[in-house]
């Protein structure tokens, strides 16, 4: 998931801790939005469970 995160359009950094199943993405609000986001991890075969 970090790959195709750090991979996609607006995203400046991600980074993925699977052993606390928390992801830590930095992004351009003016590139890609939360729902573009959780498309994003959609794509990886994992959900968005709530953001900050």
């Amino acid at each position: 998931m970090e790959q195709v995160l750090n991979k996609t359009e607006g995203v400046k950094k991600a980074d993925v801790h699977y052993t606390t199943s928390k992801a830590n993405v930095e992004y351009d609000p003016d590139k890609i939005d939360i729902a573009g986001l959780k498309k994003a991890v959609a794509k990886t075969g994992y959900q968005v469970e709530k953001t900050k």
